[in-house]
């Protein structure tokens, strides 16, 4: 789950005068200005960027197929050392740049594609908790009331569990696997964009804007999709790109608990988990896969916290 008090801070933000009174594409372009003074924010966006497109060309990157199996096809043994040319390995030794795994496959190749599969996971599922947490939250602004009270309790009571335990419980119910792990790590994750979505609501349908919106004849469906959401986008983006760092940090929770992404899939929690208990015998077939998985939401937090700052009207004053 997101970090609550970003969530707390998104909440307060629907109240800043100037985030409810922007067209909302000068809104994204005096963001984007003021991102871009954010040295870690660009640093953030530059590894995000380069993990997505490392995801998209695997194919071409990777030297071998993640599962190929090398044995009878070069002279390589389970867990091998890395061998890389230039930097002193005999050239008679095929080149493994990060060695390779228990079932000798090439070490490399699999953290390349496990790209693919982290990113998928964690975009999937902050869309998913996304279009969710933001119907709820849409919904429970707007209308009040009664319905109000009975969601946002739903929301407090998924909040007051620790996240990772939800997921683990939930998964337990479902069965191990990563498309349930995926629906776990979603469920618990929508609580932080449905209070976020609320809170904009419950400014922006008071806003003049819609105010005058509805005096000129709208319906609240109009108000709510064409004057509310718009403006209570910005927020949410911040919210999904830490979530996405989270989510993929606790998918690889899971499958390193064998609760997500099941063998051979090439997912980083999955590999750490495989090699778990050659730590000291071959450290690097633990250390490439939690390599991975820090500089991916190293970058997404990174990024994350950028666009916060970005938003943040105390420090753009």
């Amino acid at each position: 789950m997101v970090n609550k008090k970003t969530v707390k801070m998104l909440e307060e933000s629907a109240s800043d005068a100037n985030l409810l009174t922007q067209n909302p594409a000068s809104q994204w372009r005096l963001t984007a200005r003021r991102f871009r003074g954010r040295k870690s924010g660009m640093i953030g966006l530059v590894i995000v960027v380069s993990l997505i497109l490392m995801a998209l060309l695997a194919p071409l990157i990777a030297p071998y197929p993640p599962n190929e199996v090398l044995i009878g096809k070069e002279d390589v043994g389970p867990r091998e050392k890395p061998c890389i040319h230039i930097l002193g390995c005999p050239e008679d030794q095929p080149q493994h740049i990060m060695g390779t795994d228990g079932n000798v496959r090439d070490e490399f190749s699999r953290i390349i594609y496990g790209a693919r599969v982290s990113l998928t996971l964690g975009f999937f599922t902050v869309t998913l908790a996304l279009i969710v947490g933001t119907a709820i939250g849409a919904l429970a602004g707007n209308a009040g009331g009664w319905l109000d009270n009975v969601l946002m309790r739903i929301m407090d009571v998924i909040l007051g569990f620790p996240s990772l335990l939800l997921a683990i419980a939930i998964v337990a119910v479902l069965g191990p696997g990563l498309q349930n792990a995926l629906i776990a790590i979603a469920i618990v994750s929508i609580p932080a964009y449905a209070r976020v979505t609320r809170a904009q609501v419950l400014s922006i349908k008071e806003s003049d804007y819609a105010t005058a919106s509805r005096a000129l004849g709208a319906s609240p469906w109009q108000v709510l999709t064409r004057r509310v959401l718009p403006n209570a986008i910005t927020p949410l983006v911040v919210l999904a790109t830490l979530g996405v760092a989270t989510a993929i940090l606790e998918a690889a929770g899971l499958s390193f608990l064998g609760l997500g992404a099941q063998p051979p899939t090439p997912e980083w929690g999955t590999m750490l988990a495989s090699e778990r208990n050659n730590v000291f015998t071959s450290p690097h077939l633990v250390f490439f896969p939690g390599l991975a998985i820090m500089l991916t939401v190293l970058g997404f937090n990174l990024m994350g916290d950028g666009l916060r700052d970005a938003l943040d009207p105390s420090l753009n004053k």
